[in-house]
């Protein structure tokens, strides 16, 4: 299993400060995202890349486990696999050696944006592997006993911070820890500028902060929050973003309907056009027509997770005046005969003005 240098991926330090990593985060999110990049599959690649590294070293939790484990990421196949080159570093917990059954918690498509080597390290097993209850592929596994990294590392002879343990030292069972799962509903406009939640977990209170940009599908852990003391597990939020009567959101991009009049279409205008940022005028050029698309760029939502914004996509609905009398139809039938327009139905493969 090829080693990932995180460190290498971000081009920062192995000593660097969550500034130094947070800033190399977000300018290489901007270089090689999707949006500024389409089309392209090796931008889309290094994109992933970095979002990876990003998640374990901006989490001291995990960055910690990375750098114990990480300098010696062949002497841990080694010590996992007997000696055989390329094998796995916990096979033998999820042998259930000890009597201790090793599983992952959790839904393994959450894990699928993730390299075998991240899953490997941060998702408890190794990649692809299924475990737990669920007998379906994709279903939700559900472990009946979590281990810590601290009970990995003291199966292969390491304490936390990576440095080998004295031979005798015996280590105590590991602590059953159980997770939780909890959903939260929030507003487009919610999600468009960030919120706050409320949460009641084993009669303790807690206030969840949700970060601007999510959207329905992403879950965010609390660890530790699920129970108390040292069984204490992970609880983890699944965020469901209300649909929104006049936008339509597909990823940072929103959409709307834009109504106009009949004058503003064919004579062209100035219109106010309302988004989750304010108010902001469009100018409507002169025989505009029904189904029209305008776009309004970074009008939409903020990009989770980084910089910038989506667009707002408006799309032209032209209303029809009512409530007209004989003298109105009268000034129509004249405009109109004066206007001379082909048949729009012999000419609907043509492309709109």
């Amino acid at each position: 299993m090829e080693y990932r240098d995180y460190y290498a991926t971000l081009a920062v330090p192995r000593n660097a400060a969550p500034a130094e990593i947070k800033k190399a985060f977000r300018r290489l999110a901007r270089q090689y995202h999707p949006d500024v990049n389409k089309g392209n599959a090796a931008a889309e690649r290094r994109f992933k890349e970095v979002n990876e590294a990003n998640e374990v070293l901006s989490d001291p939790q995990k960055r910690k486990a990375y750098d114990a484990l990480g300098a010696d990421w062949e002497a841990y196949q080694r010590a996992g696999s007997g000696g055989a080159p390329g094998g796995d570093p916990f096979a033998a917990f999820r042998r259930g050696q000890g009597g201790v059954r090793f599983e992952y918690r959790g839904d393994p498509e959450d894990l699928a944006g993730f390299s075998d080597f991240f899953r490997t390290f941060f998702a408890g097993g190794a990649a692809g592997a299924e475990a737990g209850t669920g007998t379906e592929r994709g279903r939700r596994r559900t472990a009946t006993v979590g281990l810590g990294f601290d009970d990995l590392l003291g199966g292969l002879g390491l304490d936390a911070d990576g440095v080998h343990a004295r031979v005798g030292t015996q280590r105590t069972a590991p602590t059953v820890r159980r997770s939780l799962q909890a959903e939260v509903k929030i507003s487009l406009e919610e999600a468009y500028h960030g919120t706050t939640r409320r949460v009641d977990v084993d009669g303790k209170r807690l206030e969840v902060t949700i970060p601007r940009g999510i959207d329905s599908g992403r879950r965010i852990r609390l660890s530790g929050k699920a129970g108390r003391g040292p069984g204490a597990g992970d609880l983890y939020l699944a965020v469901k973003v209300s649909e929104h009567p006049v936008f339509t959101r597909q990823g940072a991009d929103l959409q709307r309907d834009l109504p106009i009049t009949l004058a503003e279409a064919l004579l062209g205008a100035e219109v106010p056009v309302d988004t989750l940022k304010g108010r902001v005028l469009l100018r409507i050029p002169p025989e505009t027509q029904a189904g029209r698309v305008f776009r309004l760029a970074g009008q939409g939502m903020p990009r989770f997770r980084a910089e910038g914004f989506g667009d707002l996509f408006a799309k032209v609905r032209v209303v029809l005046p009512g409530g007209l009398d004989e003298a109105d139809r009268a000034r129509l039938r004249d405009f109109t005969d004066h206007v001379r327009q082909p048949d729009p139905r012999a000419t609907s493969g043509a492309p709109q003005r």
